[in-house]
């Protein structure tokens, strides 16, 4: 009986990451939104969907490295969605942080979007949905 649980419990949290990810990567995809604002929108809508849409606006100056091509603004969306679904403990915010730059790096070499590009082309579309679905994963992980 245990097992059974634990094993429809995991499918779920699967099927919440592969949902989250598939989200992130399409509105990216559509245009309306760059990858800051579609990993910090999937986020949102499937895990604090009470925030309102107009948090993602705050995202709306980090996509492309934040104009200046460094940090990835799909981590970036993904460290202000912690911010936001555990905004009572700022410990675990950084913690969740480091956890997603350390996950990345090892997936990508480096968090900086020029950087990546040079290694990585026409990679934006799906690496936003793979650090939305990390995010919902890890969100999730916490007991969310």
């Amino acid at each position: 009986m245990y097992r059974k649980k634990l094993k429809k419990e995991e499918t779920v949290m699967e099927n919440r990451t592969e949902k989250v990810d598939a989200e992130a990567e399409g509105l990216y995809r559509s245009g309306k939104m760059h990858c800051a604002e579609a990993v910090l929108a999937a986020v949102m809508r499937n895990f604090m969907p009470e925030a309102g849409e107009e948090m993602v606006r705050l995202a709306a100056g980090f996509g492309g490295g934040s104009g200046a091509g460094c940090i990835c603004g799909a981590v970036v969306g993904g460290t202000m969605a912690f911010g936001l679904i555990f905004s009572d403990d700022r410990n675990q915010v950084k913690r969740l942080t480091r956890e997603l730059h350390r996950w990345f790096q090892e997936e990508y070499g480096a968090t900086c979007c020029k950087t990546i590009l040079k290694t990585h082309k026409k990679i934006c579309y799906e690496l936003t949905g793979r650090v939305a679905g990390k995010v919902a994963e890890m969100v999730q992980l916490e007991g969310i």
